[in-house]
């Protein structure tokens, strides 16, 4: 017996339709970042940047550049993938999901790439609007993409799980705004974890944001505050943890079929 067939012209529908979904909210999508990120740069870069100087040999206005990435990254990539899987399941359109000829794999694939795709959209237009603040140089700018497409990914595939674990839509907002933005604020972001007495540090090498902010920030500077190698591993770990959960979920129907 043969194996199936990859099914690309479902694969593109079902992106298709989630990338024309988001193109019709774009100017909001678009000016969100922009004005939060302008916002961002005139408190932290301009009231504090001037009293703190360098972080690490780099002004802190250039410093706070991946954080603030990454910031909003790891939000809009959760709620994009949430919302895209939570909601044919609200409407009850999901069934004609599960039962086209498509996947499981296939189906992750869809939803999740047109996340993502939205995601490192929303990365490089906040590095487009940083960049009119301040000079921005790019040490590994391979590696910069690389970082920012792997930890797209990773985090819509989490929040891919949250929208079928989610009952309704305030659920959905739960671990984005009680849990990732709090970790995200308080792994190293807006400072170096460098700056935080002995004991605080060793409380923050707990928190699994600091390895992916540090080594998306190597990809700027050279350097973060874990080895670029460790920062890899434990993104990988991410991603593949959020990966094994997908397919258990598939594998298993659980929140899918009933």
């Amino acid at each position: 017996m043969s194996a199936p067939r990859f099914n690309a012209h479902g694969v593109w529908a079902i992106y298709r339709f989630e990338v024309s979904r988001a193109l019709r909210t774009i100017w909001q999508s678009l000016a969100t970042p922009v004005i939060t990120t302008a916002l961002y740069f005139v408190v932290f870069g301009s009231a504090i940047g001037s009293r703190m100087g360098e972080v690490d040999g780099v002004s802190y206005g250039a410093f706070i550049v991946p954080g603030l990435i990454m910031l909003t990254l790891f939000t809009e990539s959760i709620f994009n993938a949430a919302f895209g899987i939570y909601f044919p399941k609200f409407t009850g359109t999901i069934y004609e999901v599960l039962s086209a000829p498509v996947s499981s794999f296939e189906i992750v694939l869809a939803y999740v790439g047109a996340a993502a795709t939205k995601s490192v959209v929303l990365g490089l237009v906040i590095l487009a609007t940083a960049s009119l603040f301040v000079p921005i140089h790019i040490a590994h700018p391979l590696a910069m993409i690389a970082f920012l497409v792997l930890i797209s990914a990773t985090f819509c595939l989490f929040g891919f799980i949250i929208g079928i674990c989610s009952n309704n839509f305030e659920q959905m907002q739960v671990v984005p705004m009680l849990v990732v933005t709090p970790l995200t604020f308080l792994g190293g972001a807006f400072y170096s974890i460098s700056m935080l007495p002995p004991a605080w540090q060793t409380v923050a090498y707990f928190n699994p944001v600091v390895y992916l902010i540090s080594g998306f920030r190597w990809t700027f500077f050279g350097q973060g505050d874990v080895p670029v190698v460790t920062s890899l591993v434990a993104t990988l770990a991410f991603f593949f943890i959020c990966l094994g959960v997908v397919a258990w979920i598939f594998r298993t129907g659980y929140r899918l079929k009933n």
